[in-house]
């Protein structure tokens, strides 16, 4: 069935309709370095507002969207006036989510960082042309933060302004070797909506956890709207191998071996079996380690599926990640680079690296996968604008 188009205010003419199912535009909140846009963009879509308050991640974006004076605002969101942000067809937000995480402060949607999802819904409220699309992205622990009551209230408000909705659960390892869960909640400012639950529980398991469906389950009054979409593609084949960075084996961020034994001291039977079975092939095998705290005591634990952790940042209450390579008689350890986180998001390496790494880090860890963002706009975004279109065409007529 054909989407039908709200009330005046929020699409208010047909030639209002027209102009933005034609014009693949978005404003980006939460901006950051600008990765949605990058996988955005890949689909055709133009980023023509961008908002985030901090100045290191703008100068990530202008490094490399040469454009980004003329369009990213750096300022708390809740000072944004409205009348500044142009008609779009698509607003993306990409909320902090520090207070819904488990390995952040789990003070909710009202903590002081994630709290900032009602500055987004605040522009929203007062645009006389609202956005056709919204897109949500948030840590899993959003299902489940204050037993499931910070997702209930924000699709509460996306209905509340017009919105009826649908959820996703990605995994950016189904595109690159890093796993990295996380939701993605899609508004559609529509009249209609589409409450069979059964599209969304015949839904392909690469696209929802039963988190995410007890999340639906719960909140079966309020307004969905739930479209068919394919598979995700199997997880990739590649580990990570495939982004490490070449750094010679006498470049000073190798660990000397006083910093490697020390690791190599923290580390289970089990991890240190696995590096000797590696250890004298005669090619090199990486994997990633972490430093964990367990039963009181400080640890090195390997991942030995072949894939990175989820990158996170100091901020959000995560060690750095670090690398492993093991062949040739050799265990050599080092911190990742930045290029290796970048590439863990599927960025381009035309993508400039500031010379502050803590910056490049937290630009990087704080950001979405690319080709998940590209994926969504080719799968789902499609789907709604095309629906848009027909429901355009029969308005004309």
């Amino acid at each position: 069935m054909p989407l039908s188009v709200t009330n005046h205010k929020a699409l208010s003419t047909v030639s209002d309709i027209a102009a933005s199912c034609n014009s693949l535009t978005c404003a980006e909140y939460f901006a950051g370095i600008g990765l949605v846009r990058l996988g955005l963009e890949k689909m055709g879509w133009k980023v023509v507002f961008a908002n985030d308050w901090a100045h290191d991640k703008f100068e990530m974006y202008s490094a490399h969207f040469r454009d980004a004076s003329q369009h990213y605002k750096v300022q708390d969101i809740f000072s944004i006036c409205h009348a500044d942000v142009p008609n779009t067809l698509l607003a993306t937000a990409s909320f902090p989510c520090i207070d819904l995480s488990l390995a952040g402060n789990l003070k909710g949607i009202s903590g002081e960082h994630s709290s900032a999802f009602w500055g987004f819904t605040q522009i929203l409220e007062n645009q006389a042309s609202k956005p056709y699309l919204v897109m949500l992205e948030n840590v899993t622990g959003w299902l489940t933060s204050n037993n499931g009551q910070d997702f209930r209230i924000t699709i509460q408000e996306l209905n509340r302004l017009g919105y009826a909705c649908d959820v996703y659960a990605i995994d950016a390892a189904h595109f690159v070797p890093q796993s990295r869960p996380r939701i993605f909640v899609i508004g559609v400012h529509t009249s209609h909506s589409d409450q069979n639950i059964l599209t969304l529980l015949k839904r392909s398991p690469s696209l929802k956890t039963k988190a995410l469906e007890k999340a639906v389950m719960a909140n079966q009054d309020l307004r969905w709207h739930f479209v068919e979409v394919p598979s995700l593609p199997e997880k990739v084949k590649t580990n990570v191998s495939c982004i490490v960075e070449h750094v010679p084996n006498d470049d000073v961020r190798w660990w000397l071996n006083d910093e490697v034994n020390r690791h190599l001291s923290m580390m289970s039977p089990v991890n240190l079996n696995y590096l000797k079975e590696f250890q004298n092939l005669p090619y090199y095998s990486y994997c990633t380690m972490y430093r964990r705290v367990r039963i009181g005591k400080q640890r090195a634990e390997l991942r030995k599926d072949g894939i990175a952790g989820c990158l996170r940042t100091a901020r959000g209450g995560s060690s750095r990640q670090m690398l492993v390579r093991v062949g040739q008689g050799t265990i050599k350890m080092r911190l990742m680079t930045p290029r290796e986180y970048a590439r863990l998001q599927g960025v381009p390496d035309n993508y400039p690296i500031p010379s502050q790494i803590n910056q490049a880090l937290t630009g990087f860890g704080d950001a979405v996968c690319v080709p998940v963002i590209t994926w969504i706009a080719e799968n789902v975004f499609s789907t709604l604008v095309k629906a848009l279109q027909e429901n355009t065409l029969a308005l004309h007529c």
